[in-house]
């Protein structure tokens, strides 16, 4: 029998489950941190009602769905029908706003961090507690809620993330990891537990308007990594699994946010340490050694998974214009009968990039699928811009869509490091923009001016790193998480550093000047209607 035989009979694994933007995915891994087999699911937000969601159908389709897959692989590489796992641990994207009454029944549709409706309450927040509240913190959304007399507001008794919502199906326990609880509500880092003064303030402000909250009993209880936060019910485990195959028991971790998992999967929950997502979203943290000196509206502060103050340039946009743009390139090699598989199609115009002018020659994309909250944009309105003189061609077109994925994370880190002089000793990536080597690795240096390091796990770092967590609990190590990833995980990992040159430094500044000057236009943009989706 093989080790890996052996491992998956006796439940020697850690699965990690991730709900993000446009794949939910399950991996599991050995004790050594190596993938064993993995499933996937896509899908998409829907806008409905002015409103983007997921509902929850379709969150337990696509969970099973990947549960389904990667039990198939299991059984068809080792012969081995999953039914024991050690640990499992649940990720999905961060903040957002699920309510639900005290009969356990969900209020209104799932609000994602991709609605930009409540500035008002976001505002009003901030100066209570002079701390930045973003838009998307669940926090912000039911203030907004209320400031909108929503007559649902009454009969809130539970609120949660997605993550905090599908680990209470699984194991029946109202509980959160830390990381994604600092996208609820603000974490006191002592204490780590929501910031008790903050809640009176809150109670207080509300109970003004009628409303006599109990914030510790409307949000999970926050939990740090390595912490047990329960175990796989009959009823999760058959919600996982609907063909019955797997037995309950398994620990379940502290359900994290997306960014929470990032860190993991890149080695940055150390202080000075930093690591960027690029995805349907993107986001930057570095984990910080001192207080920030000011407030910042376009800086968040949230935590790692094991507590410690994280500064985060959350932005709403990165990669879909481009995959737009992409699968239009598909769509006329399709019909002049080229079929190139996407992974080709993206590695020909991303090198073809590198042919264009340091500043696109002129030509400005914003990427704005969704509103942008750090350049004040409400709606999403994609446009592509150049001027008469504009040197238009494929390279500059193509890396004006590089450009244009990071420019808000550039807007918001220039913030960071300009105004707060915070830097970090490394800055690690991953994301599948990154699975075209080099390219998009050295448009991000030249962004920020910073080396970045891509690992192998670049593409599939998120629900690795929530595996990753899992496992954490099935060690004896007395290890903290920081010494642990350090010495166990990533004891020889592979990646690769590629600095910023002087040139690309320049022409990305350049751009950024020429796009913060376009965004009128983008704002203006904002009265075109948007035809409703069939």
């Amino acid at each position: 029998m093989t080790t890996i035989n052996a491992d998956l009979q006796a439940g020697r694994t850690a699965l990690g489950i991730e709900l993000g933007s446009t794949r939910i995915k399950a991996v599991l891994i050995d004790l050594n941190n190596e993938t064993i087999a993995s499933g996937s699911y896509s899908w998409e937000n829907q806008f409905v009602d002015g409103t983007w969601t997921y509902s929850l159908d379709q969150v337990w389709q696509g969970i099973q769905a990947s549960y389904r897959q990667l039990a198939s692989n299991v059984y068809e590489q080792y012969g081995v029908a999953l039914t024991k796992i050690g640990a499992i641990g649940v990720s999905a994207m961060m903040h957002g706003y699920l309510a639900f009454d005290d009969q356990d029944q969900l209020l209104v549709p799932f609000r994602t961090w991709r609605n930009n409706s409540t500035a008002e309450a976001a505002e009003q927040l901030t100066k209570l507690f002079d701390f930045n509240i973003p838009q998307r913190w669940s926090i912000a959304h039911l203030y907004q809620a209320i400031l909108n007399q929503e007559s649902h507001v009454k009969s809130v008794n539970y609120l949660t993330t997605l993550a905090g919502y599908v680990h209470w199906q699984l194991s029946g326990e109202k509980n959160l990891g830390i990381g994604d609880a600092s996208g609820m509500f603000p974490i006191d880092e002592q204490t780590h537990d929501y910031d008790q003064g903050k809640i009176e303030q809150f109670e207080r402000y509300t109970n003004v308007l009628g409303f006599n909250f109990k914030l510790h009993q409307l949000l999970p209880k926050v939990l740090v990594a390595g912490q047990v936060a329960g175990h796989l019910t009959d009823k999760g485990a058959h919600l996982l699994d609907p063909s019955q195959t797997l037995e309950a028991g398994a620990l379940l971790a502290p359900a994290e946010g997306d960014a929470g998992t990032g860190m993991v999967a890149t080695n940055a929950v150390r202080k000075r340490t930093g690591n960027i997502s690029a995805g349907t979203s993107a986001f930057s943290m570095i984990v910080l050694d001192q207080p920030l000196k000011a407030v910042h509206r376009d800086i968040d502060v949230v935590t790692t998974p094991d507590g410690a103050p994280v500064a985060m340039v959350h932005t709403n946009n990165c990669t879909s214009d481009i995959n737009a743009w992409v699968g239009l390139f598909q769509e006329f090699a399709a019909s002049i009968g080229q079929e190139i598989a996407p992974d080709q199609l993206y590695a020909t115009l991303f090198k073809e990039s590198t042919k264009g002018a340091a500043d696109c020659g002129g030509l400005v994309n914003y990427a704005y699928l969704s509103g942008e909250n750090i350049t004040n944009v409400e709606a999403g309105r994609p446009l592509f811009v150049r001027t008469p003189n504009s040197q238009f061609n494929l390279a500059n077109f193509v890396k004006a869509q590089l450009y244009s994925a990071f420019a808000p994370l550039k807007i918001g880190n220039d913030i960071l490091m300009k105004e707060e002089q915070i830097q970090a000793d490394s800055m690690i990536a991953q994301g599948g923009i990154f699975r075209t080597p080099v390219i998009g690795q050295q448009v991000l240096a030249d962004a920020l001016n910073t080396p970045i390091t891509v690992m192998k796990n670049a593409g599939e770092g998120g629900p690795w790193g929530m595996a990753v967590l899992a496992a954490y609990l099935l060690t004896d190590s007395q290890l903290d998480l920081a010494d642990y990833l350090a010495q166990q995980v990533f004891a020889q990992p592979q990646s690769t550093t590629i600095a910023p040159t002087a040139a690309g430094v320049k022409g990305f500044d350049d751009f950024i000047d020429r796009y913060q000057q376009g965004l009128s236009i983008v704002q203006g943009a904002q009265v075109l209607p948007d035809p409703e989706r069939n």
